[in-house]
């Protein structure tokens, strides 16, 4: 590839056109004064395994990786990441002498997110973590990298809970969703990763009523900013962090892979991205 060609990166899933993170790398794009694309591209399961394969080829530099995609992308990789490794996906895929390598910046995003959001968060020690999907696995890796050593995972379905609580070893708990209200009375943080109150899906009454008043509850959905979690945690005068942070700052470490810039989370970013979303039908 010309060295002098615009660099060009991508975001591929299936569906992919609610994707945000063309709009978030455009930006970026713009700021940095980058002559550089990023687009979405609809890719299929059965498609991805040529679509890997062929992207040297097409000129892209990386891309972003998302639903259904992430475990196939790790596949894909030749060289993969400490963090790729524990949460068994890749998000973030770019090339490096030739060779396909493979991040998920998820647990980075996360935590960043929190740390922006929640300064302090991370002195705490015991977090209930509701769910035990991909979100989950990524979320379990924040937290074990910063301190907490008593993770307690939620699920409707106890035996994926302990898949995940015999993945990541000491510390690590699996619950019934029966137990939650007796988990909460000592946990320092409460982290949804199910798709439950993000819009369109189903959505239950949640009792934070037993959380000490220094607690902190963040929900990774952020479509709506303020889910039912976040709406029942201010009314319990509880801090909150919402999922939008975590969007965008899980996208930081790709954009620098790519461009080779490291870009800046603001608040005319969010602001802008926030406006988008109000605009969804």
């Amino acid at each position: 590839m010309d060295k002098l060609s615009p660099i060009k990166a991508f975001v591929c899933g299936h569906p992919i056109a609610h994707s945000r993170s063309p709009l978030i790398h455009g930006t970026w794009l713009t700021e940095l004064g980058i002559a550089g694309s990023y687009e979405a591209i609809d890719v299929s399961p059965e498609d991805f395994p040529n679509f890997a394969a062929g992207l040297q080829q097409a000129g892209f530099a990386g891309g972003n990786v998302t639903i259904p995609h992430k475990e196939a992308a790790f596949a894909a990789a030749a060289v993969r990441t400490e963090a790729a490794e524990l949460i068994g996906a890749v998000n973030t895929l770019w090339f490096d002498e030739g060779r396909l390598c493979g991040d998920n910046t998820d647990a980075y995003g996360f935590a960043a997110n929190l740390d922006a959001s929640a300064p302090g968060w991370a002195t705490g020690s015991c977090a209930v973590v509701l769910g035990a999907g991909g979100a989950a696995r990524a979320v379990i890796v924040a937290l074990q990298q910063r301190g907490f050593n008593d993770i307690r995972i939620v699920n409707r379905t106890v035996a994926r809970a302990q898949e995940l609580a015999d993945h990541f070893g000491i510390g690590a708990n699996a619950y019934g969703w029966n137990a939650l209200s007796e988990l909460l009375t000592d946990a320092d943080l409460l982290v949804n990763t199910t798709a439950l109150g993000m819009k369109g899906q189903e959505t239950i009454a949640f009792d934070l009523s037993s959380m000490r008043s220094a607690a902190i509850v963040t929900d990774i959905v952020y479509v709506p900013l303020t889910t039912p979690l976040l709406a029942e945690a201010m009314g319990c005068g509880l801090r909150t962090v919402d999922g939008l942070g975590m969007l965008l700052h899980q996208a930081v470490p790709g954009f620098e892979r790519w461009f080779g810039k490291r870009p800046d989370v603001t608040g005319s970013l969010r602001n802008r991205i926030v406006s988008d979303l109000e605009q969804m039908p």
